[in-house]
């Protein structure tokens, strides 16, 4: 039995990924940053005992810090951090040079950078210290996405800060192996998550779905399945890996 945070967890893909390590019998830290309530719901659907709800906005550092202090505290240890929360593509931050402001511009590159890739980071610093200072092997699984090789025309901030994560994450990787510790990522193409509803049933639609030679975009226990292996101690030997998880949508050389 593990501990697992897991950020970001209220909905969507962070909450596949906390009822997956639940039902495998780990104890899972539920984060979110302000919807209490969802997270809630998520602490509710996860099987076993020993969860736990830790609050935080994790663009400011010194919340980052307490939410590992807090999930350490309440699982009597953390043995694998999940980085999902991220502030992602809405029709309220799109950025696209052509008909965005420069205030807008710089607002949405702070919120993004700050919890997307700083916050990750911060969150990734107070877990791998964790680890090495109790001598314990562990895993880091970073949530990145496809727009990182693909590009985001419309979210740059977006794009750039989950390219920041895959590297960020390898360098981590060459650093915390010494220490037994593990990390990858996963580059998620489009998944049918919550907020992705309306748009899934719009006239954008069946070109979503046309992105891929399956026919369909992906699922977030498709992501949280991936996850799970990525984390286990069986899967040490990826550590440094970027798994895509686009169905074919985007294939990179």
């Amino acid at each position: 039995m593990r501990g697992v945070l897991v950020t970001g967890a209220s909905r969507g893909i962070g909450r596949a990924v906390a009822v997956a390590f639940a039902e495998r019998g780990d104890r899972v830290a539920v984060h979110c940053a302000a919807n209490r309530a969802d997270a809630e719901e998520t602490l509710r659907l996860l099987p076993g005992t020993g969860h736990a709800l830790v609050v935080g906005d994790l663009g400011d550092p010194g919340t980052a810090r307490r939410v590992v202090d807090e999930a350490v505290r309440a699982l009597g240890g953390v043995d694998v951090l999940v980085n999902n929360a991220a502030v992602a593509p809405t029709a309220a931050n799109r950025h696209d040079v052509a008909t965005t402001s420069y205030e807008d511009w710089l607002a949405a590159w702070r919120r993004m950078v700050d919890v997307n890739l700083l916050g990750a980071a911060n969150v990734t610093y107070g877990v791998a210290r964790h680890l090495v200072d109790r001598g314990a092997p562990g895993s880091v699984v970073n949530i990145g996405s496809r727009g990182a090789f693909r590009g985001e025309p419309e979210f740059p901030a977006y794009g750039a800060t989950k390219a920041a994560l895959h590297a960020f994450g390898q360098s981590m990787a060459v650093s915390l192996a010494p220490h037994g510790i593990a990390v990858t990522s996963v580059a998620p193409g489009f998944v049918a998550t919550e907020r992705q509803e309306g748009t899934l049933a719009g006239a954008a639609g069946e070109g979503l779905r046309g992105q891929s030679p399956f026919g369909r975009v992906g699922t977030p226990a498709e992501v949280a399945a991936a996850v799970l292996h990525l984390a286990s101690p069986e899967a040490a030997w990826s550590s440094g890996a970027v798994l895509d998880l686009n169905g074919a949508s985007y294939l990179r050389t």
